[in-house]
């Protein structure tokens, strides 16, 4: 049993954001409706890097575990009434619909709240829900564009540079899965639901609170110099190197112990806070030129040894295979039951009396709509009449 076992989320989310937020709260033990279209949700049908399962792809996979599917005609009036009836009995409402759609499908806030007042109900968009991007779309490279972000990496010379995740659409997502944890205790502290409301442009503004308040409040801009570099904020030595088998990552070291680990004496007479700022370029290309010499695994044997921050620098193949990773069961294993074993991140959190686990995997389109309408008391007439009128979408019994 988890931890917010007993509670359930109806989540009419699509893409990344939503049903990330969502799912978080499914694998603490609460009961997630997946409520999508008959043709199922978009991200079914948009695999991820090109990589398609036999039923559901692991892009959708990795997404919507520990949930049910309802595929509802929401257009419908006889949709729209079997999800205002499972809104009643919900805790967490989340959608993630461009500015006014909800409301033309009658699951806007106040519609919601009209069916249930104790709802707290999780609304988030690309730019907030008004005002004069309102309607753009939020998409994450978008935003990490806007965010100024891709100006903190890499060289002068070099065009702006993302970052390899989806990191905005992940970060708005722990913002919506933070918001609902914290007005659901508001409401069992006092009996009331409320909006909770989160935005893809003010989520990536506040994860770079560090970076953003040295310009702001220390009046530094960003800088980016001839040689590449991890972080136009951070002192130098801090980035990627090459080694003579392959790459290692170091970071903020102190510039008179670098001198010594890699003998390099013009470091020795530095100032780490002062020259690693202002004699970044010079400080970098001394460290590029003598990294090649030796292979990573001496390089880290000397630089632990000497109290350094660096790290060996992973494939995803090389991630799996570590030891702590393997340690920690960073990695679920399953078996699902349409695309057999299954391999996906696990859970960023532990609990000692309520751990988190997978109960289901991903579901196909629909697949416990009669389930679901059976918990919400239909009875097996009203059900069939759903299905064969297409209003929900079920699969074939056997």
């Amino acid at each position: 049993m988890g931890v917010l076992s007993g509670y359930r989320v109806v989540d009419v989310s699509i893409a990344m954001a939503g049903p990330l937020a969502a799912m978080r709260l499914g694998d603490l033990g609460a009961d997630v409706v997946k409520v999508e279209p008959p043709s199922g949700e978009w991200q079914r049908h948009a695999p991820a890097g090109g990589a398609t399962g036999s039923v559901v792809n692991p892009s959708f996979l990795s997404l919507n575990r520990n949930k049910r599917s309802l595929a509802v005609d929401l257009k419908s009036p006889d949709g729209r009434e079997v999800v205002h009836d499972l809104i009643r009995t919900g805790d967490v409402f989340l959608q993630n619909y461009r500015p006014g759609v909800a409301a033309r499908l009658g699951l806007d806030y106040e519609s919601v709240r009209a069916v249930n007042q104790r709802i707290v109900y999780v609304s988030i968009s690309g730019y907030g829900e008004d005002g004069p991007y309102a309607q753009r779309p939020g998409q994450d490279l978008l935003l990490q564009a806007m965010s100024g972000a891709m100006y903190s990496v890499g060289r002068e010379a070099d065009p702006p540079l993302p970052a390899g995740t989806y990191a905005v659409d992940a970060i708005t997502a722990y913002s919506a899965f933070e918001g609902a944890l914290a007005a659901l205790l508001h409401r069992e502290r006092t009996g009331e639901g409320q909006k909770v409301t989160v935005n893809m442009l003010d989520a990536a503004i506040a994860v770079q609170m560090q970076e953003l308040s040295v310009f702001t409040v220390g009046g530094v801009p960003q800088r980016r110099g001839s040689e590449a570099h991890g972080h136009t904020y951070i002192r130098a030595p801090y980035g990627v190197f090459e080694t003579a088998d392959g790459h290692l990552a170091l970071a903020m070291p102190p510039l008179p112990a670098l001198a010594t680990a890699l003998d390099l004496p013009a470091l020795s007479g530095m100032d780490t806070d002062v020259d690693g700022h202002t004699r970044r370029d010079e400080i970098t290309a001394l460290v590029r030129a003598r990294l090649p010499e030796r292979t990573t695994e001496e390089w880290l044997a000397r630089l632990h040894d000497a109290d350094i921050w660096a790290g060996p620098v992973y494939s995803y193949a090389d991630l799996l295979d570590d030891p702590q990773v393997r340690h920690n069961r960073s990695f679920v294993r399953y078996e699902h039951h349409t695309e057999g074993p299954v391999t996906t991140p696990g859970f960023p959190y532990g609990f000692s009396a309520t751990p988190p686990e997978v109960r289901r995997g991903a579901p196909t389109t629909g697949e416990h709509s009669r389930e679901i309408l059976a918990d919400l008391g239909y009875p097996a007439d009203r059900i069939a009449a759903l299905v064969d009128g297409k209003a929900v979408v079920a699969p074939c019994r056997a």
